[in-house]
């Protein structure tokens, strides 16, 4: 008969107390360690090993002296053969569960060929495992044996709560198919020892969950909730409400976190005080447990590591808590109904069907309430000037969100300059200034400072400025560690267009021109033109072909990422604000359109609808998603009331205009909800319809609002007083570019003429829609970013709070429903890079469903952008994927963006035409790229795989900031 490798009296041999301390101690560094069923930590030796294969041999061929050599012989190859793994495995040692080693020893015996012996081996060891569960429940003792204890907060050893931790994983699991609580338990134990840390054991349940997402999406619920355990247990003990707690326990709890937090909170001079005036009793009853229940994993960790109030590094602040501190430091300034409005605003955000911007998250309802998300300056062409606009970027970093500069002001390289009597150094040198204050100022290590300038194309000092992202030449005309973007004038495309030749001016000779736009600046730009016949009309000059600099643009955007592409003339003929002033620039994202001057910082504020939320039964709930709307645009008005601005130029501007931004994200969701692939006809149709409905709903709001509380200060005169909307503000483009060189679509489906009647009787809102990146809070909600195209059905993306394996669960869904699911599909997905083209099991219909970026023609992107484009006053943040890129497709791709009426255009994603290096197939890094971020969800060209056959162009930086996975300044 053999024996189990530790068929030991566990009572009787395992190290209790200082006991088993003194035996961990005991065991060299680097040496290999075990932990055995009863959860003590003994050092490996391979004397057990032997004696269990003997007796496995013993009992299937005897114990006669013919058998003894080969047996003899046998034992000890095979046990060499186990130790070399585990050492092969881990060379500076490490533990191992006993149930590893008995699979080492199965393993080793069937590859030798004794199949007899380690048949009966299972059999034998299938038998011991039943008697120990037999044993363990006339004990009442879970499987595995309760004699592991846990070191509490307090160095005191109390026993595995089995009880607390099945009803934990069960709590997680509530809901959820396909999911095995078992599983998590069983694999969780294998890892726990005795003597461990209270806080591993959550570690270790939240990790041994996360390894199973790739297997089935709804595990990253599982993982989210179990994760939870650690949050509410680490924020009810801080405010004294409880040691710890259940999901269901908090049904009763909530309402008792909220006055304590708010109570913490404002004594640690980090809440506003005015929370205390709210009736904290009937806001605790309005809070939903349930709604814990919806995170994914990723959504909860970035929630928890970068959202969540803390004290001297412990977050008090439970989930359902925050969005009510961010619900009620939005409705704050409320004159009627505080309390209801709090609600309204809660149940918005709870519910993940609209979502506030990263600054709103952050600092609602505390002393200092930034909530706005960007900042938009021009920066004028003298000295003292100059260093005012690099101060406001300063203080603007230091307390707000993202920056774009208007720098075509400012007089080119050689250019005179009266007070010296010299030559200007042109923009360059001070961009460098402003490219090392953006890195200087990162409000306090919370967020780095991040800025984006701009310039016009006929500058002096284009040429260099395209090239500032450069790796080669001159390091003090760099900037290595901020955005740049092309500020296009329609005439330099028609030029392009016509192969005609452009000028380039120094802004000091024609300052008007940085004013004008449409016909107006064609007929002075081509004015100034003529004067270069005449000697010494214009000093400063320089003439080149258009498309000659229009490849350049595009061969730096490739190498660099920079700068992007952006369009005068459509963002300022068709902005209701154009009789006010002139929009000079975007911002750090490429979706904000406001004028700015000396006198006004533009501020725009940012939310954004969840549209799959918004799907229902296959369609567009529109009645849902005007509720959603009218709440969401409320929100976005008050922070322009609420709102910290460290600067006064901006609060005049935000004051006297109001604008704000009203976005969308999920639009790959919403197309999977309908079935629709992203390249086709019907996902242009969707994107057209969807917009259309959210601005309708949204002009609707800001009217409502504009009765109740009056409209914005200089709307009269705007073109929302003479009743043109955004979709016809597209005839004043058409007329002044000419229709030769534009094609747009002009159709609506709902009935607009009311609305066209009633904005002009007054809006709330000089500009009320915009379309931002997300990538943080929709990583927060659980959806694809934006109206980005999925990146990978399967990767595994990195951020600040770890790395998190992301699947496609809609892909899952149709894989299962096919029964096409199992761990071979699971390679393939990882081998072919996330992608399903090559996969020939999966039908064509699932193929063209579930294309990634890069497997969607841009011109699919192109259009859809154009379709929504019609509808809304300012822009979208647009990032082109192109696979195979090269100088035509580029140049097609960027062609069609203008020809089509986009604004802007923000990151060129671009694929090298070779790549070859695939993913790790069998360790956790998937498509790993060297910048560091989502794992090809970084600017062009790091979205490639993590090496490229031939020289491609260099990894860029994030929008936000070189370092940072995601953008949270424009979302």
């Amino acid at each position: 008969m053999h024996t189990d490798t530790t068929r030991e009296n566990p009572q009787a041999q395992a190290p209790q107390g200082d006991d088993a301390t003194q035996a961990l101690a005991a065991t060299a560094p680097g040496q290999l360690r075990v932990i055995k069923r009863n959860g003590t930590v003994v050092p490996y030796t391979g004397d057990k090993i032997t004696v269990a294969i003997t007796k496995a041999f013993l009992a299937v061929e005897g114990g006669n002296a013919a058998a003894s050599s080969r047996i003899h012989d046998t034992v000890a190859r095979l046990t060499e053969q186990v130790t070399a793994t585990f050492k092969r495995r881990m060379p500076s040692g490490g533990t191992i569960h006993i149930e590893e080693i008995q699979d080492q020893v199965e393993l080793a015996l069937m590859r030798s060929g004794e199949q007899k012996v380690a048949r009966d081996y299972v059999i034998y060891r299938e038998a011991q495992a039943n008697k120990r569960k037999t044993s363990d429940a006339a004990d009442g003792i879970a499987e595995p044996h309760p004699s592991i204890r846990v070191t509490l907060a307090d160095g005191s050893l109390a026993p595995l709560d089995m009880g607390r931790l099945n009803t934990i994983v069960t709590e997680a699991c509530e809901g959820l198919l396909e999911v095995d609580g078992a599983l998590i338990q069983k694999e969780t134990l294998k890892n726990l020892y005795d003597g461990v840390a209270q806080k591993d054991v959550n570690t270790a349940l939240v990790m041994t969950s996360r390894t199973l997402v790739e297997r089935e999406p709804n595990y990253s619920y599982v993982t989210a909730r179990l994760l939870m355990d650690n949050i509410r247990a680490e924020g009810l003990s801080f405010l004294n409400v409880a040691a710890s707690a259940t999901h269901h326990e908090m049904a009763e709890l909530y309402a008792k976190a909220l006055p304590a937090y708010v109570e913490a909170g404002v004594e640690f001079e980090l809440l506003d005080p005015k929370l205390k005036t709210y009736d904290l009793e009937k806001l605790g009853k309005a809070i939903n447990h349930e709604r814990d229940q919806q995170f994914t994993y990723l959504g909860l960790q970035t929630l928890y590591d970068r959202y969540f109030i803390h004290k001297d590094g412990v977050r008090f602040e439970l989930p359902q808590v925050f969005f009510m501190r961010v619900a009620m430091g939005l409705a704050i300034e409320e004159p009627k109904n505080r309390e209801d409005r709090a609600i309204e605003f809660y149940n918005l955000l709870s519910s993940f069907d609209y979502m506030a911007s990263t600054p709103t998250l952050f600092n609602a309802g505390t002393l200092r309430p930034q909530l706005s998300s960007c900042y938009l300056t021009t920066v004028p062409d003298d000295l003292g000037g100059i260093y005012d606009a690099i101060r406001d970027n300063a203080l603007l970093s230091k307390f707000a969100g993202g920056l774009g500069n208007d720098w075509t002001p400012v007089r080119s390289l050689g250019a005179y300059i009266k007070g010296t009597n010299g030559k200007s150094q042109g923009v360059v040198p001070f961009l460098k200034v402003v490219n090392d204050t953006a890195v200087a100022v990162n409000q306090g290590g919370k967020r780095k400072g991040a800025v984006c300038a701009y310039l016009e194309t006929w500058h002096m000092d284009i040429e260099e400025f395209i090239e500032l992202r450069k790796n080669t030449g001159d390091d003090r005309r760099r900037t290595h560690d901020m955005n740049t973007a092309n500020w296009i004038p329609d005439l330099f495309m028609k030029r392009v267009f016509d192969d005609g030749k452009w000028t380039l001016f120094s802004p000091s000779e024609v300052p008007d021109l940085h004013d004008l736009t449409g016909k107006a600046f064609e007929e002075r730009y081509e004015y100034y033109e003529a004067l270069t016949e005449y000697p010494g009309k214009v000093k400063l000059f320089k003439t080149i072909q258009a498309k000659d600099l229009w490849r350049k643009m595009l061969s730096m955007l490739f190498e660099t990422g920079h700068p992007w592409l952006t369009f005068k003339d459509p963002c300022n003929l068709r902005s209701p604000q154009q009789h006010v002033g002139v929009v000079h620039s975007s911002n750090l994202c490429t979706e904000i359109t406001l004028n700015t001057n000396k006198d006004e910082i533009a501020v725009c504020n940012l939310g954004s609808v969840n549209l799959p939320n918004h799907i229902v039964d296959g369609k567009l709930d529109t009645a849902k998603l005007a509720r959603t709307v009218k709440t969401a645009v409320r929100m976005l008005d008050n922070v322009i009331d609420i709102n910290y601005y460290s600067v006064p130029q901006a609060r005049n501007s935000n004051f006297k205009h109001r604008p704000v931004g009203l976005g969308i994200m999920g639009f790959q969701d919403a197309l999977y909800l309908q079935h629709i692939p992203y390249g086709s006809d019907a996902a242009v149709e969707f994107a057209d319809k969807s917009m259309e409905a959210v601005s309708y709903y949204a002009i609707q709001a800001s009217c409502d609002l504009a009765d109740e509380r009056g409209a914005y200060e200089t709307f009269q005169g705007s073109l929302w007083s003479k009743g043109i909307l955004p979709l016809d503000s597209q005839q004043i483009l058409i007329e002044q570019r000419g229709q030769k060189y534009i094609d747009v679509d002009l159709n609506e489906t709902l009935d607009w003429a009311p609305v066209r009647a009633r904005v002009q009787k007054g809006i709330r809102n000089s500009n009320i829609m915009a379309i931002a990146p997300t990538a943080t809070i929709a990583n927060i909600t659980g959806v694809s970013q934006s109206i980005e195209p999925t990146y990978q059905n399967l990767y595994v993306k990195s951020n600040l709070s770890g790395e998190f394996t992301v699947i496609n669960p809609y892909l899952v869904r149709d894989l299962k429903a096919r029964g096409l699911w199992d761990s071979v599909m699971i390679n393939d997905l990882k081998y072919y890079d996330g992608s399903v083209q090559q996969i020939e099991r999966i039908p064509q219909e699932l193929k063209d469903l579930y294309a990634t970026a890069f497997e969607v023609d841009t011109k699919w992107i192109v259009d859809a952008a154009s379709r929504r484009q019609k509808w809304i006053d300012q822009a979208q943040s647009l990032n082109l994927y192109i696979a195979g890129a090269s100088g035509k497709k580029l140049d097609v791709t960027y062609r069609m963006a203008w020809y089509r009426g986009l604004k802007t255009t923000y990151y060129l994603r671009a694929l090298a035409a070779t790549s070859t290096e695939k993913s790790t197939i069998n360790t956790g890094k998937l498509n790993a790229v060297s910048s560091g971020g989502d794992q090809g969800l970084s600017a062009a060209p790091a979205a490639a795989p993590a090496t490229q056959a031939s020289p491609g162009p260099a990894p860029v930086p994030k929008a936000c900031a070189i370092d940072e996975p995601d953008c949270e300044a424009c979302q």
